[in-house]
């Protein structure tokens, strides 16, 4: 049962919902601007000035159902797999917050190891700046929660 657990297999006993019990209410995408990717956002990208920013792990969104309205909701959001990305986003977000007006970061990132590398980078990135940008981790559990630690 080794190995590292961001890629250890796992099954959720989740209650299985038949198609006439789930709600046919169409919720809107948040998403306010293009590209999401962290290696594909342009430094200076108008929609960066005065934003709020959400910095996401690209499995989050997929964990947690509600992800849009809880997260993304008026916010520029950006995302990355610090496992799978061979770059360092400390450098570019860096860049992104010393030149632009960024009002706050919220990092939503899974509760596995490798995910901790999203939001080092992140607090790396706001250091480097030298700005003081208010900062929120929210972590989830690979079911799909939020932790509480």
């Amino acid at each position: 049962m080794g190995g590292c657990p961001g890629s250890r297999i796992a099954s959720f006993n989740k209650r299985d919902v038949s198609v006439e019990n789930v709600s046919s209410t169409f919720v809107s995408s948040q998403l306010r601007q293009w590209p999401v990717q962290i290696k594909l956002a342009p430094i200076n990208a108008p929609y960066f000035n005065e934003a709020n920013l959400l910095i996401a792990a690209d499995c989050s969104a997929y964990a947690y159902g509600n992800f849009h309205n809880d997260f993304m909701l008026g916010k520029v959001t950006l995302i990355g797999c610090p496992k799978l990305d061979s770059v360092d986003y400390s450098e570019k977000l860096t860049e992104i917050i010393r030149n632009n007006v960024i009002s706050s970061i919220t990092v939503v990132r899974m509760e596995v190891p490798c995910c901790g590398g999203i939001e080092y980078a992140v607090k790396t990135a706001i250091k480097n700046s030298g700005k003081d940008v208010p900062c929120q981790v929210v972590t989830l559990s690979i079911d799909g929660n939020r932790c509480t630690y």
